[in-house]
This record gives C-alpha cells, structure tokens and sequence, in this order.
C-alpha cells in the first residue's frame, strides 16, 4: 500500500471499491454491534477492526492508498456507531407500544438522526479537531494503524507493526473462527449455555445466585474495558445478588421455583435500584464535564476564528470541509421526514387533536437540542474517547426534558388513557435525537484520524453520511429478527429466562413512564441514587489516594442492573486481560502482544454476535426455540462440566497463542 501523500498530491480516495469494501464490513460489524448492545449493554468500537480488515483486502489491490483505507474505516465506524439506537428504540418494544420495528420508520429515525449528527459536526471540525489538543484516543490509534499499513512508519513500535501487519489480522479471524463455533457447539447443547445456580439463603425463604454464561463474546468485552471496570462490575452484581436480592426476596416472599422466585425478586424491585445508580452516576459525568466542555468550547472557537483565513480553492485539500450551505441544506430536508414522522406517529397514536404542536415542537426540540447534544458529545469523544463517553447520560436526560416538556404541555388537555401513546411519543423522539449524539460521539474521531493521514474532510464527511444510511438498512431487520426470536427484558409476554437484557433501554423506558405515568417505586429509584452517591464518594477517594484502583460509578450501577450471566463473564474476561497483558509486560514485545489481545477480543466478539444473530433467524424461520439442538434436557449435568472445561482449555490455548505471535512477530 502507499505511504501517505503530501496534502495536496493526487491520490485515490473516496472510490467505488472503498466504499463497497466499507459497506460490506459495515453490515458484519454493525449486525454485530446491535446483537452484542442488546446482550452485554455495551457496543464495541469498530474503527480499528475494520481498518485491519481493509489494509488486508486493499493490499491485494492496486494504488490502494492509506486515504483509500481511512475511507474504508470511516464508513464501517459511522454505521457501528450508529447502532447505540439500540439503547433507545427497543424501549418501544418494552412499554408494549411496538410488537415489531417497522422498517421505514426505524430506518427514517437511523437515517435522519444519523445524517444530521454528521452535519452538525461539521463546522465543529476546525475548532475541536483542527486548532484543538484534545487527545482523541481512539482517532490517534486508528491513524497509527493506518500509517503503519501504509508503510510509512517503518521505525513505528511494535504494536503498530502487529496491527498493521498480517498478524493482527489472524487475531481478529481466529478470534471470531473460535468464538463462532463454539456459539455453535452451545447450540446444540452439547456444551451448555451457562454454569447457575440459584439457591436459599437462611431459613426465611431468602434467595440468590449466580450465573456465568460461556460466553466468549461477553469474555471479550471484559478484556477490552479492563480490570477496574470489570471489578467494578463484580461489585454491582454483589450489591445485587449478594443484598437487593435477598432482601426484597424477605419483604415479598414468594412460593415456586427459587429460580423462578429469584429472577422475578430481581427483575421487579433490583433492577430499579441499579437503574437508580446508573442515572445518578451518568449525571454525574456529564457534570464534571461541563466545565470543561464550555471552557474548551470557548477557546477552542476562539482559536478558529483567529486562525481562519483562506477560503474556498485557496485552502489545501485537507482543510476543505463540506461547503456550509450544503451543510444547512441537508439540515433543513432531514428536518422533512423527522416532521412526517413525528405527524404521522402523533396520529397513529391517537393524539392526532395535538398533531400541529407536536409536529412544530418536536422539531424545534430536534433541531436544538441535537446540536447542543452533538457538540457535548463531540467534546467529550475528544476528551475522554468515543468508548468512555456517557451516552446513556445524555439518552436519559434527552427523555426525562422530553417527557415533562409533554406533560407541562399537552398531557392535561388529552383523555386520561393516553398516558401510553405520550410515553412511546417520548421515547420516539428521544430516538431521533440520540441517533444524532451516537454519530456525533464518534464523527470527530475519525475526522481526527482523517487530519493525521491527510485525508480530504468533504470526503470522509460524504463517506460518514454513506455509513449512516448502510447502517440504517441493517439496523431495524437485526432489530426485528432479535425481538421475534428472544425479546427484550421487561416487554410484554416475553420469558425472561431467554430475553435480551437491552439495559439502557428498559431504563430510558422506565424513566419516560415514571414521569409521564406516574407509575415507577421512585423509592427503589431513590435507594440506587443513594447509593451512586455514596459510590461517587468512594470513587473520589480513591482517585485522590491511589494512582491505578478506581471504581467507575456508573460500571458498578450496570453490575447491578445487567443479570449476572451477562455481569460474570465479564468480570472473568478482565481478571484474564489483566494477567494476560502483566505476562507480557515481562517480554521483548509488550506493547506488540498486548495489542493482539485486543484485537484477538475484537474478533471473539464479532464472531460470537454474527452467528447469534444467524441462528435468532433459523429460530425465526423454524418455529424451534432450540433448532441446532443434538441432544435433550437429560444431557443437561454432563454438558455443563463439558462446556465449563471446553472453554476454560480454548481460552487458555488461544493467550498461549497469541503470546507466542506476540513475540515471534
């Protein structure tokens, strides 16, 4: 592949085979994304994955160049990125209001939310990007990634080399080879599924458990947040299982199946705790980021418009954004269906006597209030990363604004009834909205990665809009498939024991009814906030006193509200990341090891969620909850122990061998 170019040398860029290269991967990574969100409640970053992949396939090309791949890595991060709505819509499903995602609208809330999130970060490129120093560490690690591709960092460290070279490619197929086929093996249930059990605790009927899922997706995700997250995690699900479960099992005893009776325990009253702890703790990071969001802001504009001086031909290519007026054009028509689909949802729902001020104001809240979101969310992907960003703090937010907005103004002239149709209208809007700040959580990290390649920022705006609307064509029939074949915890008439957890969206579900319904235990709500305060106190101190051991508030709350077959594993997945990068703290290549495991874990995650979602579609189309299944219930004692020991001896051959190319490479 060729070295990066002079800013104003020919060179090929947004091409034909780009394009199709980033879209093919965008349907892999964001399939992926959507299933692994609705299961572990996190989404994995794909810009690094889909950079190696198309370094190999644009290898074997001729003229590639790193522009050409920057493209490639553009399009498959804008649309798995665009696939956090996950956090949001399904809450349609959950409140009963949606039994199915209908695929225009689904597509015309990705589409529009996503498109303007990409155009609102487009006159904050020269002041966040251009004349800024935020970090931006992931738009700064993909940029090695690439450089290295090319060739021009031939004296580049070890790490780069590796993701660069072939070697991080196999990490990723192995990784996703591996994780597939054992999902596989799962499936027919020679191996089993998880390791549980749940049990009594005393003599008065209190219950508990636990639940490790084999699961080498959900083992990936710990790798990759690492210890103190993963910690973190544990301490949520101890909270949980270790006291809300017991004691609320005592205050509401129940007779059955102590499974049965634990799950329900939890369900009902522990997950509004962890929902309460999760809101404080979101909250509470966006508000140690205001002042450095505005102050930033601030100087940052300032910067701009001091620097600002050639216009037009007259700036090289890689200062030439997508014209202004274009910009402002696409706005104003993306407001068009965002106007047809706020009109059409208020009369479907039946509140059609309100349909001229919802319509006006929803716009108006849609145009506002995602501009303010993008810039949030643009300064904090710049300072903290893409991956550390809260967007669930700004979903739940952008819910409860909207939510009192509709009761201060059309709730007391609507019939009594229409407590549901104001919830779902709530949650839809939300929607659009958080598709914006998704996108623009994670544009500016790639036109960050654009400025330190020398890529043309039109380009890779127009490649950004090209990503969005593939992602939007996936989306809503993962959605679908995922609902029809599992469901989504909480959503009428669905089992628990199967159902997706699709945490931020039961919350942000919970959130719009408890302040439109009036219908929530705020006290359970209220005993999680206090004890998110009580974590964000711990978590000073320990910042204040130690150098590495943190608690992250708003992990500790996920720990709390995710079941532990999703909370366990990983908590397992980042006890053996941790080890695993220590042993190569002590060889030649560290960073070069180290590096594989990352992406080792990308590709177990990638794996493991495409083929989930291939066999939700045989569950689909067969009728069968258990189509691959070999063998019966009876076998159920053995393939635990079986499954246990498979995935403790294919986890440790794989570290064996990725230390070993770590070293060799």
């Amino acid at each position: 592949m060729n070295a990066v170019p002079g800013p104003g040398a020919p060179r090929a860029e947004l091409t034909v085979r780009g394009l199709i290269i980033g879209i093919v991967i965008t349907l892999v990574f964001t399939a992926a994304n959507v299933f692994f969100g609705l299961k572990a409640g996190l989404t994995f970053a794909t810009s690094i994955p889909a950079a190696v992949i198309s370094m190999a396939i644009l290898r074997a090309m001729k003229n590639a160049t790193i522009q050409e791949n920057n493209i490639v890595q553009t399009v498959a991060s804008a649309a798995g990125t665009l696939s956090s709505i996950i956090f949001v819509l399904p809450g349609l499903i959950i409140v009963g209001w949606w039994t199915g995602f209908p695929f225009w609208v689904s597509f015309g809330i990705c589409a529009a939310g996503g498109i303007l999130g990409v155009m609102y970060t487009i006159p904050l490129r020269r002041a966040l990007v251009t004349d800024s120093d935020l970090p931006y560490p992931e738009g700064v690690a993909c940029a090695e990634v690439l450089k290295v591709g090319s060739g021009e960092a031939v004296e580049a460290s070890g790490s780069a080399a590796v993701e660069g070279g072939s070697a991080g490619l196999k990490a990723v197929v192995v990784g996703s080879i591996v994780s597939a086929l054992f999902y596989v093996v799962v499936q027919t249930k020679l191996f089993a599924s998880d390791l549980a059990q749940y049990f009594r605790v005393g003599d008065r009927g209190a219950t508990s458990g636990y639940d490790f899922s084999l699961s080498f997706a959900l083992f990936a995700v710990g790798h990759l947040v690492g210890l103190w997250v993963g910690i973190a995690m544990l301490v949520g699900a101890i909270i949980s299982w270790g006291w809300a479960v017991p004691h609320f099992s005592l205050l509401h005893p129940a007779a059955g199946d102590v499974a049965d009776v634990a799950q329900g325990i939890w369900s009902k009253y522990v997950r509004f705790v962890g929902a309460g702890t999760i809101g404080v703790a979101a909250i509470w990071t966006l508000l140690k980021l205001v002042k450095p969001v505005v102050s930033g802001l601030t100087s940052a504009m300032a910067a701009s418009r001091v620097r600002k001086s050639g216009k037009g031909d007259t700036l090289p290519l890689t200062e030439r954004d997508m014209p202004i007026g274009i910009v402002g054009i696409i706005v104003l028509l993306c407001m068009i269906p965002v106007a047809y689909l706020l009109g059409h949802f208020s009369v479907i729902s039946g509140l059609a006597s309100h349909t001229t001020l919802l319509v006006i104001g929803g716009v108006l809240f849609v145009l506002i209030l995602s501009f303010l979101v993008s810039t949030v969310c643009g300064y904090m992907a710049g300072l903290i990363g893409s991956s550390n960003s809260p967007l669930s703090g700004i979903g739940i937010l952008v819910v409860i604004i909207a939510a009192l907005l509709l009761v201060a103004g059309v709730k007391s002239d609507l019939p009594a009834d229409s407590g549901k149709a104001l919830v779902a209208f709530a949650l839809f809007i939300t929607s659009v909205v958080f598709a914006v700040a998704a996108i623009a959580n994670n544009n500016l990290q790639d036109l960050k990665t654009g400025q330190l390649v020398n890529a043309t920022p039109w380009r890779q705006q127009a490649a950004l809009v090209i990503g969005v609307i593939a992602g939007a064509i996936v989306i809503p029939p993962v959605l679908d498939l995922l609902n029809k074949a599992y469901g989504f915890l909480g959503a009428p008439g669905v089992d628990p024991a199967h159902a997706l957890p699709a945490p931020q969206a039961g919350l942000i579900s919970a959130l719009a009814q408890g302040v439109i319904q009036n219908n929530i235990d705020w006290s359970l709500i209220g005993i999680g906030a206090a004890i998110g305060v009580g974590l964000i106190v711990l978590d000073a101190i320990l910042a204040g006193t130690t150098k590495s051991v943190r608690l992250p508030p708003l992990a500790v709350g996920l720990g709390m509200y995710l079941p532990t077959s999703t909370t366990l594993m990983i908590v397992v997945g980042a006890i053996v990341g941790w080890y695993f990068d220590k042993r190569a703290d002590r060889t030649p290549k560290a960073e070069a090891t180290k590096q594989l495991g990352v992406l080792l874990a990308s590709g177990l995650i990638v794996g493991e969620s495409i083929i989930g979602v291939l066999v939700a579609a045989i569950v689909v189309f067969s009728g069968k909850p258990a189509p691959l299944a070999l063998v019966g219930d009876s076998f159920e004692n053995a393939s635990v122990w079986i499954g246990s020991i498979a995935f403790v001896a294919v986890t440790f051959a794989m570290y064996r061998w990725i230390a070993r190319m770590g070293r060799n490479s």
